[in-house]
């Protein structure tokens, strides 16, 4: 398994300086790159890999108007390829968009392999630098010395903090000790998270709480005039401002996917289209906040880290119309109804308590059929090929007795 450990860094002004004239090279080599890839097709109808965009590299160095990209290292330069052709391949399997163009004003990054650093007692020492890159390191438990890297990720962010990334090839699977138990999540706005023993985890709200504040930046950033350095530094600003949140954001969702992937053995998800729910103008700020995706995905990777079971059902799976006492489904019920009362059992139910009880009942009707039971994509595969069925099939009858 690969691990990627992100820390803080701290370069010298001639770091910073040889940083920034990589982030450059890397950003024009991406956008010359993806416009030649761009005019192939659409002209020529030709495809390109990896080997032709490197024939493409190497005539562009050679060209006087980018002579200048000999300065810097080869090697994040030839990365940059690769990333795009990854890019291109998730686009063609409708994984993602098509790529686009970068800007100075986003973040920065530049990958290197092993050829373009020196990894040595826990030191960083990037091609075309002197001195090691100063490094802060976040896991005491965790000996740098003993790391073994195959690649290194520099990153600036817009609020000009620099990070590093190590990615290194884990030693496997390390298990966690048994719980002995389940449990469903059902996610939502209002509180972040309900689950099936109906503990309910409230919505910091993030966003929210520092809009007022974030609009203030804005607002100072607007009056500023352009390309000035008041309005340079009014933007580091709203950028801060944004990391903050985004930041308290990530933390919060840490600590949350981590107690849950530490007090249960499988944890049973909604396949939530976050990308389809956002499109609704009322909402979309509020479930973006959220961070639902996000947590899906450290679910995903903790679980897989220490051995346990991630089981997403079909988004489809009607959960909040549900009974779970006795699995009659009502025909409508909607958002506004917080709280319904089973017109076949008279079994009183909260919306969101309910929803995950039905979709922990799901989740153990998966796992006995033999299904997969980890679904990083969001393409959802039946064990079996089987007829439809009621949607009470596999909710146990808890309320009726018979």
């Amino acid at each position: 398994m690969r691990t990627a450990y992100k820390c803080r860094a701290y370069p010298t002004p001639e770091q910073a300086a040889m940083l920034s004239r990589t982030f450059g090279c890397v950003r024009v080599v991406w956008n010359q790159t993806l416009a030649w890839r761009h005019r192939r097709w659409h002209q020529d109808r030709v495809s390109t890999n990896v080997p032709q965009a490197n024939a493409f590299l190497t005539h562009l160095k050679q060209a006087e108007e980018f002579a200048w990209l000999n300065e810097v290292s080869s090697v994040p330069l030839q990365q940059v390829l690769r990333t795009q052709q990854r890019a291109f391949a998730n686009f063609f399997a409708g994984r993602t968009r098509y790529p686009r163009y970068k800007s100075r004003r986003g973040r920065q990054s530049a990958e290197y392999t092993r050829s373009g650093f020196r990894w040595r007692d826990g030191r960083l020492t990037l091609a075309k630098t002197s001195m090691p890159l100063e490094l802060v390191w976040s896991w005491p438990g965790i000996d740098p010395a003993a790391l073994d890297p195959t690649t290194v990720t520099v990153s600036r962010d817009p609020d000009e903090r620099w990070y590093v990334s190590l990615s290194v090839d884990g030693a496997g699977l390390v298990r966690a000790p048994a719980t002995g138990a389940m449990v469903g999540v059902d996610l939502g706005i209002t509180d972040f998270a309900v689950t099936s023993d109906g503990e309910r985890i409230s919505n910091p709200r993030h966003l929210q709480r520092k809009a007022a504040n974030l609009a203030r930046y804005q607002r100072r950033m607007a009056r500023k005039q352009h390309t000035s350095s008041n309005r340079r530094k009014a933007r580091i600003k709203v950028a801060r401002a944004h990391a903050k949140v985004r930041d308290a954001r990530r933390d919060f969702l840490h600590k949350t996917s981590t107690r849950l992937v530490r007090d249960y053995d499988v944890i049973v998800v909604e396949d939530l289209a976050v990308a389809n729910m956002v499109r609704n103008r009322t909402l979309a700020r509020a479930i973006s906040d959220c961070g639902w995706g996000e947590f899906r995905r450290q679910l995903e990777y903790k679980c897989a880290r220490v051995g346990r079971d991630l089981v997403v059902v079909d988004r489809w799976f009607p959960s909040s119309k549900t009974c779970s006492a006795c699995g009659h489904l009502l025909a409508r019920l909607s958002l506004g109804t917080r709280t319904w009362r089973c017109p076949f059992c008279g079994t009183r139910h909260d919306r969101d308590v309910n929803a995950a009880k039905n979709i922990l009942a799901a989740g153990r009707a998966v796992t006995a059929c033999g299904g997969e039971v980890r679904h990083p994509n969001n393409r959802m595969h039946p064990p079996t090929k089987q007829e439809p069925q009621p949607v009470k099939a596999g909710i146990p009858d808890l309320g009726r007795g018979r």
